[in-house]
């Protein structure tokens, strides 16, 4: 086994990179065994302010923090990475229309794709989180055919432990009660949580909370969640989005415990209707190294019918940025 490991993160100074860069370097994401090299990318004008997190991470004094290269150098950051942690994006601002998003940072994330198809470890796995990470992870897909289609990632799992906590808030259990609720489709206000394949203490959810509050503000809450935070706040929600990187990395390097799945968008192979090729978040199991779509779900008519709006969702935005597709 590779006792070390190379880590690109992208926007590494902004406030999700900050939350996720010292839990990396302290052995949370990949284990007590592994050697860690950040490779840790920003814009020119933000280099001062990730130098300072560098001095940060070396005051820190972790032991298993090998390296850390600091570069706006696109090729520089990839060199060589098994993992790329593309976190950084243009984030939506007021009158900036969704398309007008899709769009700018498609230029970005097209950029991306090229320099890790160029330079990162032909195994490299890519996580997408920066928004709109579907969609932006299929951009930088396209663009670097070195790497292996199932290799390319969108985070869920922010919303699928938004999930956990709200039906553990419910029901008045602890969040390990609660198994199984998995996110389909786009990370937006069209995912669909999808409760009736979870459980709560080994029973249905929808036997234990209330199916009207289930299909009504249990969905609306997790999907406007961020824009809650933001409200309350005034920033957006980035301790646990980092969080959520972690567990997403974890969930795909470990084995998914029996008769359990994770959230995570991966390249659709046409399973349950999907359009092969978009990036789409589904029930996943994982064995440590490979992982699956989990098979043979009974979607009922509620289910299909939410599974349907976020699809077509993800079908426009991939036509309003087919002219960065090859």
């Amino acid at each position: 086994m590779n006792k070390e490991i190379r880590v690109a993160v992208t926007g590494a100074a902004g406030q999700i990179g900050y939350a996720l860069l010292f839990r990396i370097a302290s052995g949370e994401m990949f284990g007590l065994s592994k050697k860690v090299h950040l490779q840790l990318l920003e814009l020119e004008p933000s280099l001062g302010r990730l130098q300072g997190v560098k001095m940060e991470l070396e005051d820190c004094a972790f032991p298993l923090l090998s390296s850390i290269t600091i570069t706006s150098d696109l090729n520089v950051a990839f060199r060589d990475v098994d993992w790329a942690l593309l976190v950084g994006s243009v984030p939506r601002k007021a009158g900036m229309e969704r398309g007008d998003l899709l769009k700018i940072n498609g230029g970005i994330f097209t950029e991306q794709g090229k320099a890790i198809n160029q330079n990162a470890s032909k195994d490299c796995k890519v996580l997408v989180v920066g928004n709109p990470c579907n969609t932006n992870a299929l951009i930088a897909k396209s663009h670097a055919p070195n790497i292996a289609p199932e290799n390319f990632f969108a985070m869920t799992m922010l919303d699928q432990n938004r999930s956990l906590a709200q039906i553990a808030l419910k029901a008045k259990v602890g969040i390990s009660a609660v198994k199984n609720v998995a996110i389909w489709g786009n990370h937006s206000a069209t995912q669909y949580p999808n409760f009736y394949q979870g459980t709560v203490n080994g029973q249905p959810i929808d036997q234990v909370c209330d199916e009207s509050w289930l299909k009504g503000d249990f969905i609306t809450t997790v999907q406007k969640r961020g824009a809650a935070i933001i409200e309350a706040r005034g920033l957006s929600s980035a301790a646990s989005a980092a969080n959520a990187v972690i567990d997403t990395v974890k969930c795909l390097t470990t084995p998914t415990p029996t008769s359990e799945c994770f959230s995570v968008a991966v390249c659709s192979d046409g399973s349950y209707g999907i359009p092969e090729g978009l990036i789409f978040g589904y029930p996943i199991r994982s064995d440590g190294e490979n992982w699956k779509i989990v098979g043979g779900i009974d979607l009922n008519d509620f289910s299909k019918e939410k599974i349907k709006v976020t699809t077509d969702e993800l079908i426009n935005e991939k036509e309003t940025i087919s002219d960065l597709l090859i």
